[in-house]
């Protein structure tokens, strides 16, 4: 049975992912509501929903961030549930309280829940009375470069400097001694205030040649909490994704049966109720795992499980927001995928390089799939995260999908005034490090040192 008790749902968000959510809802017979900036306006999502509403100038600020808007928007075209999607107010506490108070249903967590797991000081020490596996670290936010010094002395250099507040790898930087953290440290604190609005950071031990594993989780109405398998997020390029893939490759069956349990064990400690991810460090030497982060929200890279499972996760957190009972019985992963996320960006140092799509030919064939926020014609503007498009491919083995992700890099023709970065991404592909699965959070670096 489809979730008709929403009627309608207005997808709080743009590109790639307003369509992904656009595509579900429509499917399960629902109306959609986009909302919109005036930069946006002649981008697929507009066209897709059934109703679009201009919500503001291109800034974020003033559009998409602009919490009072969106639900007046959602309120004048009779919404009865509001999805965020990812990024924007996806993970803002205060956003989703506003609209419960509403009266609309929240396609997500409680607020409480994303209150909880949105300061990664909090998250640490929740998990930590879990059971759930954290790196050495401190348990209250760093107020000062004095204090940083003796907390690095404590816990043992290399140290990551994280924002306490956000995500994106946003306000993150490694300290390698304590000269270097002199210098890591304030930083941190500028970006974590000008992005997040807290100047609030912590300190946590750094792993050498990580692997960054993250597990997909469903937390049902009924409060049980279900883990959907796993993916590797390690192809990262200043602490952001960009390529991921499932199952992590290597990953011994017993370490990732542990995985699994803590996942499950971090959203039952906070109640999670909806689709969300918990993100694991992996320590090569020792092959322990610590908690990162829990994201509160579909992540970027959710279409991995889908290929692996066959499931909507959209559709499952709606059913799950409507209160109906979800059950994952028979569900299991089969075969390997992976994701590439092409960006408008210059494929060496990957600085954005935006501009006006004149061709734009996606690649087509089995196990092949695209979630495009852009088509030919369109421009890509400034103001936003520069992500084109999610190429996600499946195959049986993780050799076939590799042959078939470098077959779709090779077809995908995206030509203009802007830069992409399909070129690095057929490099990775045919990268020896990358290709044998022994790689870690260090591969971009390595193949592009002056990039990070």
């Amino acid at each position: 049975m489809c979730p008709q008790v929403f009627e309608s749902v207005l997808v709080a968000n743009r590109g790639e992912i307003a369509s992904r959510i656009t595509r579900t809802v429509r499917g399960l017979g629902l109306k959609a509501v986009a909302v919109h900036s005036d930069a946006d306006a002649d981008l697929p999502f507009v066209h897709e929903a059934d109703e679009a509403v201009l919500i503001g100038p291109s800034a974020p600020a003033q559009s998409y961030l602009h919490a009072r808007s969106v639900l007046e928007a959602a309120r004048r075209h009779n919404a009865r549930a509001v999805h965020p999607g990812y990024g924007f107010l996806a993970e803002d506490a205060g956003f989703a309280r506003a609209v419960h108070a509403a009266g609309m249903a929240w396609v997500g967590p409680q607020p409480l829940t994303i209150a909880r797991l949105g300061d990664k000081i909090n998250a640490r020490n929740l998990m930590k009375e879990a059971g759930v596996p954290v790196a050495p670290g401190v348990w209250e936010p760093v107020p000062d470069t004095e204090t940083a010094l003796e907390e690095a002395a404590r816990i043992g250099y290399p140290v990551m400097v994280k924002a306490a507040s956000g995500g994106g790898g946003i306000g993150m930087g490694v300290a390698h001694d304590e000269a270097r953290l002199r210098a890591v440290y304030p930083a941190a604190r500028s970006r974590a205030e000008m992005f997040f609005a807290s100047a609030d950071v912590l300190l946590e031990r750094f792993v050498r040649g990580a692997r960054h594993v993250e597990v997909q989780v469903i937390g049902r109405p009924d409060g049980s909490v279900v883990a959907l398998g796993d993916r590797e997020c390690s192809v990262q390029r200043r602490h952001q994704k960009i390529v991921e893939e499932g199952p992590a490759p290597g990953l011994p069956e017993a370490l990732r049966a542990r995985l699994h349990r803590a996942a499950v064990r971090a959203g039952e400690a906070v109640g999670y109720r909806g689709a969300g991810t918990v993100e694991f460090l992996i320590d090569p030497v020792t092959g322990e795992f610590y908690f990162v982060e829990m994201n509160a929200r579909l992540q970027v890279e959710h279409p991995v499980t889908e290929m692996l499972t066959g499931l909507d996760l959209v559709e499952q957190q709606l059913r799950v927001a409507a209160g109906e009972r979800v059950s994952f019985a028979g569900v299991r992963s089969r075969g390997h995928a992976i994701e590439l996320r092409v960006y408008a960006e210059d494929p060496f140092r990957f600085a954005p390089r935006p501009g006006r799509i004149r061709v734009w030919e996606e690649p087509v064939g089995p196990g092949i799939r695209i979630d495009a926020g852009y088509a030919e014609g369109n421009s890509v503007t400034p103001y936003y995260d520069p992500l084109l498009a999610k190429l996600i491919v499946h195959g049986d083995t993780r050799d076939a999908a590799l042959a078939r992700a470098r077959a779709a890099v090779a077809a995908f023709r995206i030509e203009g005034t802007l830069t992409t970065n399909l070129p690095f991404l057929a490099e990775l592909l045919d990268n020896p490090e990358f290709v044998s699965g022994r790689y870690d959070t260090g591969i971009v670096g390595r193949m592009r040192p002056a990039s990070n």
